[in-house]
């Protein structure tokens, strides 16, 4: 008995820090746009060596996941998701800026990574 409870609770352990396959496709592209916007906002949250590669992979990760959502859906569904990736998005910068940078994070987020474009033709 004891043997099938340690068995299912290593199974239900690995499965929850399983890694999440959107993050393993490595797309040069998206690694670099993720730079750039880590870099803009450097320039002004002044983020330490270590918070540099931490935001810059959590970019990166919600990059890919936007891609995704811009690729299946279109017009309100798509902006209310993107949307609220971007929530999700920002609630997890918590773990990696202080408190006085996530405030200054909030303000300028939507200046260096807008929700949607709209073109005018």
């Amino acid at each position: 008995m004891k043997f099938i409870i340690t068995i299912c609770i290593s199974l239900i352990t690995l499965a929850g820090f399983a890694q999440d396959p959107m993050l393993q496709q490595n797309n040069p592209k998206l690694d670099d746009q993720a730079t750039k916007i880590t870099q803009a906002y450097n320039d002004q949250l002044a983020l330490t060596g270590k918070q540099f590669m931490l935001f810059q992979k959590k970019v990166e990760e919600y990059l890919i996941r936007r891609e995704e959502i811009e690729k299946k859906y279109t017009d309100k569904d798509k902006l209310d998701r993107l949307f609220k990736l971007q929530e999700v998005e920002t609630r997890e910068m918590n773990d990696i800026l202080t408190r006085p940078q996530l405030n200054l994070y909030k303000e300028i987020k939507s200046k260096i990574q807008p929700l949607a474009t709209v073109n005018k033709d």
